[in-house]
């Protein structure tokens, strides 16, 4: 029997989520939780062998909890389930070590599949996603500069970014520039133009 924690902050999908899995004879949900920071210790009392882990949750990111379980139950398979389907996301999620990447809209079957493939010790990436990332541009921009143009692109002027990062404006205005510079942008709306469809701005 192949034992499954369920980590999803949306309680109707989660709950959706238990009952299709709960349908297959070799397979069962032994713990459920909603938040991020919730997962190591439903999984060091539960003890599953996979762990299918939402990206975006309250407490702690998936991706985080990911290589938590890993330090802290390294037996356990982790399988990421998302609706970001962009490279980024995926090349985060290799970085963690995960042993599965899969999109929400994936046919309901296909998770329990994956869920015995990951328990097999097989690796499970979505085939569009993953070549979509071995081809995708690398994000440029350090942490900061994210940041700053996060902001920027949420319409912050260039007082409000300082202010709220506690930085000096000059500082700003500098991290602006290397962005535009490292983005090949034409000037800042443009830097939030590439960033954004590359999906480097999001939170």
């Amino acid at each position: 029997m192949i034992r499954v924690l369920l980590a999803e902050d949306m309680r109707m999908l989660r709950g959706a989520l238990a009952a299709l899995l709960g349908l297959e004879p070799d397979l069962a949900v032994v713990a459920e939780v909603g938040r991020g920071d919730e997962v190591v210790a439903a999984a060091l009392a539960a003890r599953p062998s996979v762990a299918v882990l939402d990206v975006g949750m309250p407490g702690l990111d998936g991706l985080s909890a990911a290589r938590r379980l890993r330090e802290e139950l390294p037996e356990c398979r982790v399988l990421i389930l998302t609706a970001i389907g962009r490279p980024e996301v995926l090349r985060s999620a290799l970085a963690a070590e995960v042993d599965g990447f899969m999109l929400k809209d994936a046919p309901p079957d296909r998770l329990a599949e994956a869920v015995r493939q990951v328990a097999a010790g097989e690796r499970v990436l979505d085939p569009q996603l993953a070549a979509a990332a071995l081809t995708a541009r690398e994000n440029p921009l350090t942490e900061r500069e994210t940041d700053v143009l996060r902001q920027a692109a949420d319409g912050a002027e260039l007082d409000e970014i300082a202010g709220s990062l506690h930085l000096s404006p000059g500082t700003v205005r500098n991290y602006l520039a290397a962005a535009v510079t490292k983005l090949d942008a034409r000037n800042r709306l443009d830097a939030v133009r590439i960033a954004r469809e590359a999906g480097w701005l999001s939170a």
